[in-house]
């Protein structure tokens, strides 16, 4: 899903891109409705860090910049992993595999994501479903049609 979808599908939340350069590493900020993006990112970094600066917005409660609470690393995992869902889910790998995607360049550049982003989204789901798992077909089909 690209940076510009996502800005129309939320629309009612306030985005802005400004310059977080001076907070050490802070690619994006949610907070109350409000999501801030840095503004020297590229438009695929900036997509995948509005997806996860949603999945705060969809699921998390209160100030969880304090890591070192377990509740809180927990909170940020379930905004990470809304965010690789909405970026490349299950239906996506397969996608990128009969796109005949030959590495995670590949892979990244068909999904619209970073590699890091990839990468991160390919672990979690081997930690969420192990080596492999099984998807209903019939959705792929459907998908695929589309």
């Amino acid at each position: 899903m690209t940076y510009e979808k996502l800005q129309i599908q939320n629309e009612e939340l306030n985005i802005r891109e400004i310059d977080l350069s001076n907070i050490d590493g802070l690619k994006g900020f949610y907070m109350n409705g409000n999501i801030a993006i840095h503004k020297n990112l590229t438009t695929t970094e900036k997509a995948c860090v509005l997806a996860e600066e949603l999945g705060h917005h969809y699921t998390t409660v209160g100030n969880i910049l304090d890591q070192s609470d377990p509740s809180n690393r927990k909170q940020e995992l379930r905004a990470r992993l809304m965010a690789y869902d909405k970026m490349i889910g299950l239906i996506g790998i397969v996608r990128a595999y009969q796109h005949r995607c030959q590495n995670l360049t590949d892979m990244a550049e068909y999904l619209e994501v970073t590699e890091e982003f990839l990468k991160e989204a390919l672990e979690q789901y081997r930690r969420k479903y192990g080596q492999k798992t099984e998807i209903d077909i019939e959705s792929v089909h459907y998908l695929m049609r589309q």
